[in-house]
């Protein structure tokens, strides 16, 4: 074997130092990661609006964010899961997910002497005719898994029905799985893939087996021998086989639960009037240079570059009010727009190309509730903020959530977000709130009724 070696040179001396092999390599790679990182450009969007200089960066919004009593709000999930606690709790409605749940099965054709295999005995039926197709409900804690999407080497959701359903696969896929050398599995479909963290009360999937004898209960009891606790089955029904539980989907209804800290109060700030206006009157942009950058793929010119430290402009706004998330949501309401600037990890469409990013927001509001406490005490003060649309891109509901409560910090104008929309980079808006708060509430296959919901309109 050959010795390689390298000379490298002390960082905080002159003198050098003469390390062999692969340590050699290692602590010169170091030493060049260390000088890019002194050497970092920090890029900000340039806003020009009166509330630039009150805005806070991407780095201060996400330690704004992070700086959370969050494992309070994982506690009242994972009660939530395990039926120890409820919505209803938090929001003082009455069953609002039962009554909700019996609602929304209603739209969704069961098996039946009425549907399409009326025609066809039991005996009869061949080929995709003889396919039985499962509706399964699940509630799920968000804190126990590393997500919905089966990926290899990690616990998530998908991956651990999919081995519980591996008992109820058709003898024809059992001898497929075999020949290729893979695990006996079934196989389901979602209504929409959470993210590591995020929490589910009531997600949509299916299962679709070729097999006669399986029966209800049974596909509920594997799953809930799983992982008790962490992963509960609400409810299996057999479904017309033209049903999934995504493309049949007409909307899907999103919480997210802010902690606040014990100082805070969602409805005051910290801030006076004259320190905003000093923000918003502030001129001083001599130490402001605009570049030319790539961002997300597309070429943009109006970012911020600073060679060093973020800009300091004085203290900012660490408070906001809670009124003001819920007036800057309201405003995307009723409306179909495109969300790229909100979303993350995924490509923006540009000529028709990519995914889609337009959504319809049917309903968007904000409101300051009382984490219930299991000590007959006063519980956590939060902000709720629930978001009902037609569809979500990645990561939209985290994003638009740290964005609003920067731009309400900030003293921004009611069509903020609207603003957002037309900006030409995804820097423009905040870093992704963190996952521990959101939780999918419910998925909708009826028309959207805008009386039942968790925030009312006013």
């Amino acid at each position: 074997m050959i010795k390689t070696w390298a000379l490298a040179w002390a960082w905080a001396k002159s003198e050098p130092i003469l390390v062999w092999g692969r340590e050699g390599i290692r602590f010169r790679r170091r030493l060049t990661m260390e000088t890019r990182a002194q050497k970092k450009t920090y890029l900000h969007y340039n806003h020009t609006d009166p509330c630039r200089f009150a805005r806070w960066t991407a780095r201060e919004s996400y330690e704004f964010m992070e700086a959370r009593p969050w494992q309070e709000v994982n506690e009242f999930y994972s009660n939530a899961v395990n039926g120890q606690s409820s919505l209803s709790a938090l929001f003082g409605i009455q069953n609002f997910l039962q009554t909700h749940h019996v609602h929304n099965n209603a739209e969704i054709p069961e098996v039946s002497d009425k549907t399409e295999l009326e025609s066809v005995s039991a005996e009869e039926r061949t080929g995709r005719w003889a396919r039985s197709t499962f509706k399964i409900v699940l509630s799920y804690h968000g804190g126990s898994f590393d997500g919905w999407q089966k990926q290899p080497g990690l616990n998530t959701v998908q991956g651990l029905i999919e081995i519980s359903l591996g008992k109820f696969v058709d003898e024809n896929k059992v001898k497929l799985l075999k020949d290729k050398g893979l695990p006996l599995e079934g196989c389901v479909v979602v209504a929409g893939r959470t993210d590591k963290g995020v929490t589910a009360l009531q997600q949509n999937c299916a299962f679709s087996t070729w097999r006669r004898d399986i029966k209800t209960q049974d596909i509920g009891e594997a799953i809930n021998s799983a992982v008790p606790g962490k992963l509960r089955v609400i409810s299996v029904s057999e479904v017309s086989r033209v049903f999934h539980p995504n493309f049949s989907a007409k909307w899907r209804r999103y919480l997210y639960i802010f902690p606040l800290n014990d100082w805070e109060d969602g409805e005051h700030s910290s801030e006076s009037g004259e320190d905003l206006e000093h923000f918003r009157c502030s001129e001083n942009e001599d130490d402001q240079k605009i570049g030319r950058v790539e961002c997300n793929g597309e070429t943009v010119e109006n970012q911020i570059i600073n060679d060093g430290e973020e800009l300091e402009s004085g203290k900012k706004p660490r408070n906001f009010r809670i009124s003001r998330v819920n007036l800057l949501l309201q405003q995307l309401e009723g409306k179909l727009l495109s969300y790229k600037m909100f979303a993350r990890d995924t490509k923006a469409s540009r000529r028709g190309c990519g995914p889609p990013t337009e959504c319809f927001v049917y309903h968007a509001r904000a409101k300051e509730a009382r984490l219930p406490s299991s000590d007959h005490g006063e519980g956590r003060m939060v902000m709720c903020v629930e978001l009902v649309a037609n569809r979500f891109l990645r990561k939209m509901v985290r994003v638009l959530l740290a964005t609003s409560v920067r731009e309400a910090a900030a003293g921004a104008e009611e069509d903020a977000l609207l603003k957002l929309m037309d900006a030409t980079c995804r820097r423009a808006t905040a870093p992704p709130a963190p996952a521990d708060g959101l939780c999918l509430v419910d998925v909708g296959y009826e028309e959207f009724d805008s009386q039942i919901c968790l925030i009312p309109k006013d």
